[in-house]
């Protein structure tokens, strides 16, 4: 009995030794296992760091090439006009065509952003002195030129004793390549930011596709994967700007939907090959078309096309801080105004206060609901000269002879003292003008 109970006490023991030795063996094992996670811990977190550090770097690499070409670009800049030869004049359509501009010192030129323009100072035959006019540049930036396109403007169909354009008419009847022309440096504060990734839609009607094309070819060749939608309107092939280009671009970017509207399609125009819409770019083919109508619209075109797109955004709840645009000719863009009307000097009465036209020996009365001085003094049939319509050529400048104005919109230089730009100011109370 005694032999029994001595070999289970040593079985017992040796059990014992045993499970002491898995429990040590255990504790080795978790130390282990946690040394292990710790120096992995630590390798990790290194080698993120060193990754952060690689990072930070690339960024100040990045931020100091940005600096230099920044400076560099604004050693290119240029101050007043520059001198330019025409390379290249190619006839796009009918009364169209495009002007490729070297500049005459042969000097790299600044970037751009895309849907500015340059201002010309153009030596007309038979004008005393030198015509002012903008014009938006058709193409993303090159350093080695520029490019123009230039539809010659006819006279109005319900005045067709108003001559044509007389810029325009310059441009396509007499400008030829080798001519030298000057030029300023581009501007304008109607321009895509190629900084963000935001979905747009670009709008153009007639000529107003320039810019457009200028900004579907910077996405395109920014390699971006942005969102585009670029609607165009012509009458037909024979009125279709930059076709083929445009054409190019929505079948080689599927990023780019382009949609041609013809609201009056030749015999030989066919649809799904010149174009892919008869009838008029309208908010209703948008709504068509588009998944929503949360994007940005950039527009282009005359006013009445203008007036209409953005009326038909209002409506369709598109927020007006989503909606860029430039427009050309006589009439503008009807948006309410965004300066703030008490603090205009208030009228006497509700006929508003006295503007006097020295020039022309008017007299004419002022009311808070006008807009600027420029539309209002043609209104009047008081002639001004403008061009950009947006402070930005200086063509509109008038001296103020009494009074004083505001500026709905920042000059993209300010006019001397006693002298406003009158395509982006408002009287704030009576005043008597040079014009």
């Amino acid at each position: 009995m005694q032999s029994i109970f001595h070999g289970i006490k040593t079985a017992l023991e040796g059990n014992i030794v045993l499970a002491i030795g898995y429990i040590l063996l255990g504790i080795l094992l978790a130390q282990g296992c946690s040394l292990l996670y710790l120096t992995l811990k630590r390798i990790y977190f290194q080698r993120e760091y060193q990754r952060l550090e690689r990072q930070r770097l690339q960024l100040l690499v990045k931020a100091a090439a940005l600096q230099c070409r920044e400076i560099e670009s604004g050693k290119l800049v240029w101050n007043g006009y520059r001198k330019f030869s025409v390379a290249k004049k190619v006839k796009e359509c009918n009364g169209v065509a495009s002007f490729y501009l070297k500049p005459h010192d042969g000097k790299k030129l600044p970037p751009f952003k895309p849907g500015q323009y340059i201002t010309f100072s153009l030596n007309i035959p038979g004008n005393p002195k030198p015509v002012v006019r903008c014009y938006s540049l058709s193409d993303c930036a090159h350093e080695d030129h520029y490019r123009v396109t230039i539809k010659k403007e006819p006279a109005p169909r319900d005045k067709p004793d108003v001559p044509p354009g007389q810029a325009s008419s310059y441009f396509f009847d007499l400008v030829k390549e080798g001519d030298i022309l000057d030029a300023k440096a581009p501007t304008g504060g109607f321009f895509l930011d190629m900084a963000k990734e935001t979905p747009i839609v670009l709008v153009g009607g007639g000529v107003g596709v320039t810019p457009m094309v200028s900004m579907a070819n910077a996405v395109a060749r920014s390699g971006s994967r942005r969102e585009v939608w670029f609607f165009f309107g012509a009458r037909s092939t024979q009125e279709h700007i930059l076709k083929e280009e445009m054409l190019r671009i929505g079948a080689q970017y599927d990023n780019i939907k382009v949609h041609v509207c013809y609201s009056r399609p030749d015999a030989k125009d066919a649809k799904g090959v010149d174009y892919h819409h008869e009838g008029r770019v309208t908010v209703d083919l948008f709504r068509e078309l588009l998944p929503s109508n949360n994007y940005e619209f950039y527009l282009c075109g005359n006013g009445d096309f203008m007036n209409t797109i953005s009326e038909g955004l209002e409506l369709w709840g598109v927020p007006s801080k989503n909606v860029f645009y430039e427009a050309f000719g006589p009439a503008t863009v009807k948006k309410k105004a965004s300066f703030d009307t008490a603090r205009l000097e208030k009228p006497t009465n509700e006929a508003g206060f006295e503007i006097t036209f020295g020039k022309a020996g008017k007299k004419c009365r002022w009311t808070p609901n006008k807009g600027s001085l420029l539309e209002f003094a043609l209104e009047q049939g008081v002639r001004i000269d403008s061009s950009c319509r947006a402070g930005s050529c200086g063509s509109c400048l008038v001296a103020i002879k009494s009074g004083d104005v505001e500026y709905i919109s920042e000059p993209g230089e300010k006019p001397e003292s006693g002298s406003c730009l009158t395509c982006i100011c408002r009287p704030k109370g009576a005043m008597v003008l040079d014009a």
